[in-house]
């Protein structure tokens, strides 16, 4: 039986108002795997992955995952903290209390993971959107964590750097037995993933293969690569 990095089952979520925004939703992500949750805006793409990281509380339905959980939001900007590259990633092991020898090690380790490590002192305002992104996804392999959940990483990306990261996150993925969900509408993106998941109006309407999905949307007409 393959092992599950992140399972969901039957998932509902209403906002104070009374709108229900995830209904009835079940899906499981295979340990080790690179999915993709698809679906246009307002779908709920994005409330679902805060209620896997743990951001919300749904109104019933489980929720496993393994942990520990890495979260890259869509404007690494939300998320850098501290002034200079080393230092974030750096900041995210203080709960962890480790030596700083250790500290040191997993800090360059994970940056030349995202190949930053050339970067460690560079100051986080100088870098470029998709370096930001990169830092923030080295924070999370710093902490070793098992699963990374991605909310539309490539959002404020060009399109020579959108590819540049997706291709990084698989190649992370697979080198290292991370578990990642990644939150898309490109299309193009779906060319990289081991599998994906469709979400309209919250509900979850399709899952497979990532070229299938890819072409029943270009059909239906409601996306563009």
């Amino acid at each position: 039986m393959t092992a599950v990095g992140i399972e969901v089952n039957n998932l509902n979520f209403f906002w104070p108002n009374g709108e229900q925004v995830i209904k009835s939703c079940s899906l499981q992500v295979p340990k080790g795997e690179f999915w993709m949750l698809l679906g246009t805006n307002g779908s709920g793409k994005s409330t679902l992955l805060r209620l896997i990281v743990g951001l919300l509380t749904p109104q019933s339905g489980q929720i496993m995952v393994l942990p520990p959980v890495g979260f890259v939001f869509q404007n690494p900007d939300h998320q850098l903290v501290m002034p200079t590259v080393g230092a974030d990633v750096a900041f995210g092991l203080v709960g962890e209390k480790l030596l700083p020898n250790v500290v040191k090690a997993r800090v360059e380790e994970a940056l030349d993971a995202v190949n930053l490590l050339s970067l460690q002192r560079r100051p986080i305002y100088a870098l470029s959107g998709g370096q930001k992104q990169r830092v923030a996804i080295a924070g999370a392999i710093a902490r070793h964590c098992h699963l990374l959940l991605l909310d539309e990483p490539t959002a404020l990306l060009d399109p020579d750097s959108q590819l540049d990261l997706v291709v990084s996150v698989r190649n992370l993925v697979k080198s290292r037995g991370i578990t990642a969900l990644w939150v898309t509408h490109r299309l193009e993106e779906l060319n990289y993933c081991d599998g994906a998941f469709l979400l309209e109006k919250g509900c979850l309407v399709d899952t497979g293969e990532g070229q299938r999905l890819k072409q029943r949307l270009m059909q239906e007409n409601h996306y563009s690569s």
